[in-house]
């Protein structure tokens, strides 16, 4: 465990080098067609480390807002706090993580945070709702081991950076066909670089999205799932769960592709029970076979 807890930390660096690359390249090519060219390299790496510090030390609230998160409370969530208080004895952790509930009928839960001292748990009113004590136990300490494992860092850097830059391409085509609506010969060739950029960020976004995902590898899953069985001691609620999530037919509105591989289930009814190279889960069958196995 503690290799992984490493390995996640080197994904983690990695992928904000990755980030911080991007953006500079970005904004460089943004300013350069503009003509600001003589300042244009100084300009884009004061601005690609200033919002990868941002999004590093707000990830967590970034993630939040983008669900329209509330915080959970003791009079309206009592199992819920029970249930984390009393998993929190076997978890090991020092800190208590956050809890917080999304208005949505679809049962489903994520885990967020840069380290388990800043750690929050978000799950749906639909798992609330719809799971009974051992089964909503088994997915709330899927989650604690999501936050032990340090997957949480991981998994929020790459959430935010990958809509950050999907949000930039979207800016690129924005300005240039606003451009092009306004074209003088002044600005002509302004306008198709940002074009061209525009259109190659576009492209590009959806593919670097699934790439950089995938690095949140999907035997995470089945390392959560196994430390939720340490931790409670019943595999058949944590199963019991991914069964009722994973047929649920809601619809899950505020969830985004750049965050999919946050929830302990794929929020797209249309992924959930789909497992090849390119998904960001494991099927729900295997999850399920490879718990059968534990008992």
């Amino acid at each position: 465990m503690y290799e992984d807890i490493k390995k996640n930390k080197i994904k983690t660096g990695i992928i904000v080098f990755v980030f911080l690359s991007m953006i500079t390249t970005i904004i460089y090519f943004l300013c350069y067609a503009f003509g600001y060219s003589e300042y244009a390299i100084v300009i884009a790496l004061i601005f690609s480390i200033i919002s990868t510090i941002a999004t590093y030390y707000n990830c967590d609230k970034i993630v939040l807002a983008s669900v329209r998160a509330r915080p959970a409370t003791k009079e309206e969530d009592l199992q819920l706090t029970n249930i984390l208080e009393g998993l929190m004895i076997t978890s090991g952790l020092n800190s208590k993580p956050r809890l917080y509930v999304v208005d949505s009928m679809q049962p489903n839960a994520f885990a967020t945070g840069r380290n388990p001292e800043n750690a929050i748990i978000c799950v749906t009113q639909g798992l609330l709702e719809k799971l009974d004590y051992y089964e909503l136990e088994g997915v709330i300490a899927h989650e604690l081991s999501h936050i032990k494992n340090y997957d949480i860092r991981l998994s929020a850097v790459i959430s935010v950076m990958v809509g950050f830059v999907v949000m930039l391409s979207d800016m690129f085509l924005r300005i240039s066909f606003r451009g092009r609506r306004n074209n003088n010969d002044n600005d002509s060739g302004a306008n198709v670089v940002i074009l061209i950029i525009g259109l190659v960020f576009l492209i590009i976004s959806p593919i670097v999205s699934q790439i950089i995902q995938l690095a949140v590898s999907r035997r995470r899953e089945f390392l959560a799932d196994a430390t939720a069985v340490s931790l409670t001691r019943n595999p058949d609620g944590l199963i019991s769960a991914l069964k009722k999530i994973s047929s649920d037919e809601e619809e899950l509105d505020v969830a985004s592709k750049a965050e999919a591989h946050m929830y302990i289930i794929s929020p797209f009814k249309n992924k959930r029970n789909k497992s090849n190279l390119f998904s960001t889960h494991p099927s729900t069958e295997e999850r399920i076979e490879a718990l059968e196995h534990l008992k």
